[in-house]
């Protein structure tokens, strides 16, 4: 009867709740990992701010900027203070090839305009105009409390960083909503795309003036001088300035059992803690193959521009790798690197949510607490956009992970005719290089208030861990 029962588990493929199956220590060890998760979730709201912290944490391991001495086997790069890579060199040549893992580490949010602040004479307050960046639902971002994080560069080449918002005793911000009781038109006989506009997204900034003031936009005008004392900024450096709007809120636990973790940023700053936390957790383990995490900036947006994963950055990293590594960095030898690596590309997935299971082929999908999902697509309808892992890859991976005893699952992005969405994984294999897309569910993806499982995050790490030490 036993041996029956062993023949129809080989036989069945049947994924493993974390909870159920995991020992005690390895329980213990999920709900530690969370705790400086969510600590980075809240000082790491935006890209600049995660760059920051993370070159931080690479010095304090004894990390050194390239170009650095022979004898440094733990390097690192940033690049336009908004994507950065970071490796541990192998006991192999590096154009024997790498394992990475990819993460993107920008969020969808609102930004302020480049010539934002204006006085609303019908309100009497000061506003600032708003254009959102990525793909939001533009009603979960008015009345909510926001916070302002950006950088400001002044036309003197001096670098201003605005974080307002965060701590108790600073002020936030709104983007006010319309009352139910005049919303019958303007926003009840719309689509709930069409309900809220872009151009209505007008955050309310300040509403004083200083006393018997003759002057025409005296409440503007009283905004920007608490701006000039406070930061020794002009309406001009606006223009130059990134300022973004995201939610005044921390990480928290979720749940009775406080066994998730709900917060902003987690697309995909989930998979970019994980794969930093695995490499860091690696790095003694004396690999044969380098090993690499990278961080890159615009997936939100599609992966372009200088800091996004279409750029020029991540090859300049490796060609400079193999330099330091006293390896040609000519242009067949990156090449080459490139084609004998291995990629996870590390983004979130849409795990199966209890209100809305009809949008996802529920075989086929990533359920909580089941372990860090593996993708072989993701794309649209047919496929488009997508990379479309290799069979030999896809079963390495997993047998990385059965050999390390990490919990994991297959899944997709929902119905194949219910839409779709993409991650930096074509473009890595663009490259050469074997890639398959590997991260934690989520359930609100994209909204202020993500909600992912601590058992998976943590199986995330693990996996993460496991593949990079991978021979």
């Amino acid at each position: 009867m036993q041996a029956k029962k062993e023949q129809v588990n080989q036989l069945l493929y049947e994924r493993k709740n974390f909870w159920k199956e995991a020992s005690a220590e390895e329980i213990k060890k999920a709900f530690d990992f969370a705790v400086p998760y969510k600590d980075f979730l809240n000082q790491c709201k935006t890209e600049r701010e995660t760059v920051i912290w993370t070159e931080e944490l690479l010095k304090a391991n004894k990390f050194k900027a390239l170009p650095a001495a022979k004898q440094n086997k733990k390097v690192y790069s940033v690049f336009r203070n908004k994507t950065i890579a970071m490796a541990v060199l192998g006991s192999e040549p590096v154009s024997a090839g790498f394992n990475m893992v990819a993460a993107h580490i920008d969020a969808p949010r609102v930004d302020l305009k480049q010539n934002p602040l204006y006085e609303d004479k019908s309100s009497a307050v000061a506003c600032m105009k708003t254009h959102y960046y990525g793909g939001i639902k533009k009603y979960q971002w008015v009345s909510t409390p926001l916070a302002i994080h950006g950088t400001i560069i002044k036309s003197d080449g001096t670098t201003i960083n605005i974080s307002i918002g965060e701590n108790n005793e600073e002020p936030v911000f709104i983007i006010p909503d319309l009352l139910p009781h005049l919303a019958r038109k303007e926003q009840y006989t719309k689509t709930l795309g069409e309900a809220i506009s872009a151009s209505n997204m007008n955050l309310i900034f300040s509403g004083m003036m200083e006393p018997k003031t003759e002057e025409k936009e005296a409440i503007k005008l009283y905004a920007l001088k608490l701006l000039n004392q406070r930061y020794g900024i002009q309406e001009k450096d606006f223009i130059s300035a990134e300022l973004e709007l995201v939610p005044a809120t921390s990480a928290r636990d979720a749940g009775l059992d406080a066994s998730m973790v709900v917060g902003y940023g987690q697309d995909d700053r989930i998979c970019a803690y994980s794969g930093l936390r695995a490499l860091l957790s690696a790095m003694d383990k004396k690999p044969k193959r380098t090993m690499v995490v990278y961080f890159s900036d615009k997936e939100e947006v599609g992966s372009q521009g200088n800091t996004g994963a279409q750029s020029v950055f991540l090859q300049d990293f490796i060609a400079a790798l193999l330099a330091h590594n006293g390896e040609s960095g000519s242009s067949s030898n990156l090449r080459k690197t490139f084609m004998n690596s291995r990629v996870l590309s590390g983004d979130v997935t849409a795990a199966v949510d209890p209100n809305y299971p009809n949008v996802h082929e529920l075989q086929n999908a990533v359920i909580f607490n089941h372990g860090v999902g593996i993708s072989k697509f993701t794309g649209s309808g047919g496929k488009s956009g997508c990379n479309d892992a290799n069979a030999e890859f896809v079963a390495q991976v997993i047998r990385i992970f059965d050999n390390a005893g990490v919990f994991w699952q297959m899944g997709e992005l929902g119905k194949v005719d219910e839409g779709g969405g993409g991650t930096i994984a074509y473009i890595l294999a663009n490259l050469g290089a074997e890639v398959v897309d590997c991260g934690t569910g989520l359930m609100g993806m994209h909204s202020l208030y993500e909600l992912s499982s601590k058992a998976d995050l943590y199986s995330t790490y693990a996996g993460y861990k496991a593949f990079l030490i991978s021979q």
